[in-house]
């Protein structure tokens, strides 16, 4: 069965200027394994964000650049290509379904697969990440505000959250999970992720064999009974922020690899300097023994950074006016791409404050002129650019034409004033939006929504913050309005109860509507892919209905690269030119 959709990564698509001399990062350097042998050379690219978390599975850590390096600092059983198919890598380990009903599916480590500190990747780390994308433990009751969330996982929990305590193999490297109803997304729905033995130990216990007992213990969340669980809590704390870094941790033990590279070096807010694992043979081995990732949101600097040789791979967001620096960029010999992401920018209202009331959130909307946001972000880089009409579907989805027609989107096809004016009788609401001043794209939609809402009598305040900065800020009350990017790789359907379902790994915004979750439950257990299809439909039109926010436009990727190197195959979803890292190599 083909699959459609994973989680969505949060694409702040930004950062702090380009570093490009000086590779010494203020956190220092530690001692790592690196390759005994020179093998391939070094490369440098440059990437929009900065990093900021060694756990891009967190809400707050789920950022494209976190999840890049994560990519390439660990392995697990699958991974997604850029014709997005689900690649199984049995030289880590194998799963397979036990049985259809009840649906059990068992995951296997291979024997000597390890982290870089030498300690064996087994079933403690299988448990752990059971139970941090379970949400098994919770007993939070998000309408009522009560309760506890343990672990703050970005991914949906849907379909782990309808399995048992798992079942431990006596060899020690296996788990096997029971789903008490049929899932669509099994085969996408679990992968290895923190190293167990560190996260307890960090937690105050005195090894992994405690947290297994304290997983394997503890009683599954109920939110009728909430009782707080006070070593799981130590845990979950850990597991949620623990990893959060701008500077090289003094401890490696924080930043542990199972992957083909190794984090070397940190410059905050500037770069990652990483080194090829030369313990790593279970999976596809890297040819280049180093790769620095320097960080820019300015697309210019990033093309004078090729252009000079001082990066040899650059994946600068663009936007309209850019179009020359690529052309020239090709003409001097480099490779230039460009190409639709599965991923869009879009405006969310928080279901609080001044937008508790859905009037003022209709209002709001009425004066987003996306049109002219549009015209101004991605204007000359996409033929006919229009603004995106669905929540849930992008435009080359066979359903996405018939959805606009029925999802109330030709609401807000036009800028009213008027019509935003007289829903609002006479107040003057004053809203703050949210979203990464470092951004040249959401900058830019920033200053026209402002513009546009004054004329209807909003006071629109600036909350732009650092790209290092804005996406922890998304978890926090202290803002009305965001404006954002979700990229993820296409396949499964997670993705979207993941954001709108009522207390869902990524939903900032509060959105709560018992028929959008019913819908989303059914879709979990849905294979069919008509099916799954009308579903998503009807989400999409509660979203509009409940007057959610708004889509603005498809998300364009443009990677350049130089002449001596070669691998470079970019991906639409979340990991772009990074999901086969292990092919770059010189010329």
């Amino acid at each position: 069965m083909p699959l459609r959709r994973l989680i969505q990564v949060i694409t702040g698509a930004v950062a702090a200027a380009l570093v490009l001399s000086g590779c010494s990062g203020s956190g220092g350097a530690a001692p790592v394994v690196v390759g005994e042998t020179k093998r391939g050379g070094s490369v440098s690219a440059a990437e929009a964000n900065a990093f900021t978390s060694f756990n891009p599975f967190s809400a707050a850590g789920n950022t494209d650049i976190n999840t890049k390096i994560g990519h390439i600092t660990h392995s697990g059983f699958y991974y997604v290509d850029n014709t997005e198919k689900v690649v199984r890598n049995e030289k880590f380990g194998r799963y397979e379904k036990v049985s259809d009903r009840p649906l059990k599916v068992k995951y296997t480590v291979n024997e000597g697969v390890k982290w870089s500190d030498g300690d064996a990747i087994d079933a403690g780390d299988l448990l752990l990440a059971w139970a941090a994308g379970s949400g098994y433990f919770n007993d939070a009751d998000a309408k009522a505000g009560t309760g506890t969330t343990y672990f703050s996982a970005a991914s949906d929990r849907t379909g782990l959250a309808a399995t048992a305590l798992p079942e431990l193999g006596s060899d020690g490297r296996s788990i096997t999970l029971e789903y008490l109803s049929p899932y669509a997304d099994w085969e996408v729905a679990f992968d290895v992720g923190l190293p167990a033995h560190v996260v307890a130990a960090k937690s105050g216990l005195n090894d992994e064999g405690d947290l297994i007992e304290l997983l394997r213990d503890s009683p599954r969340g109920d939110a009728d009974r909430p009782a707080i669980n006070a070593p799981l809590k130590r845990v979950s704390d850990f597991w949620n922020t623990g990893f959060d870094t701008k500077t090289l941790p003094p401890d490696p033990a924080v930043y542990l690899s199972s992957g083909p590279y190794i984090v070397r070096s940190m410059v905050p807010d500037a770069s990652i300097t990483l080194v090829r694992n030369k313990d790593y043979v279970w999976g596809a081995e890297p040819y280049l023994d180093e790769i620095t990732v320097r960080f820019t949101g300015a697309a210019g600097a990033a093309a004078a950074a090729l252009r000079t040789g001082q990066a040899d791979v650059i994946a600068p967001q663009p936007s309209a006016g850019t179009e020359g620096l690529f052309d020239g960029l090709a003409a001097q010999g480099n490779t230039v791409e460009h190409y639709n992401q599965s991923g869009y920018d879009h405006l969310d209202l928080k279901f609080s404050g001044p937008f508790a009331q859905k009037d003022v959130r209709e209002a709001f909307l009425k004066t987003v002129p996306r049109q002219e946001i549009v015209k101004d972000v991605v204007g000359g880089l996409v033929d006919d650019a229009k603004p995106l009409d669905s929540h849930v579907f992008l435009p080359s989805h066979p359903k996405y034409a018939e959805t606009v027609k029925n999802n109330g989107s030709a609401e807000y096809s036009k800028v009213d004033i008027q019509g935003a004016t007289s829903q609002l009788r006479g107040a003057a609401p004053t809203i703050r939006i949210l979203y990464n001043k470092d951004n040249p794209n959401r900058a830019r939609a920033f200053s026209l929504i402002r513009e546009s809402a004054r004329a209807a009598g909003f006071t629109v305040e600036d909350g732009g913050l650092g790209s290092s900065d804005w996406v922890a800020a998304l978890s926090s009350g202290t803002y009305d309005a965001a404006i954002l990017g979700w990229i993820g790789p296409g396949v499964g359907v997670s993705r979207v109860p993941q954001i709108f379902k009522t207390g869902g790994g990524s939903n900032f915004t509060g959105f709560s509507d018992a028929e959008a979750d019913k819908t989303m439950e059914e879709l979990a257990s849905t294979t069919d892919l008509g099916k799954q299809d009308e579903l998503l439909a009807n989400v999409d039109k509660r979203v509009w209905q409940n007057a959610y926010g708004l889509p603005l436009y498809q998300t364009t990727g443009t990677v350049a690269y130089s002449n001596r190197v070669t691998g470079i195959a970019p991906s639409s979803g979340p990991l772009g030119v990074w999901w086969n890292v292990w092919e770059w190599r010189l010329k």
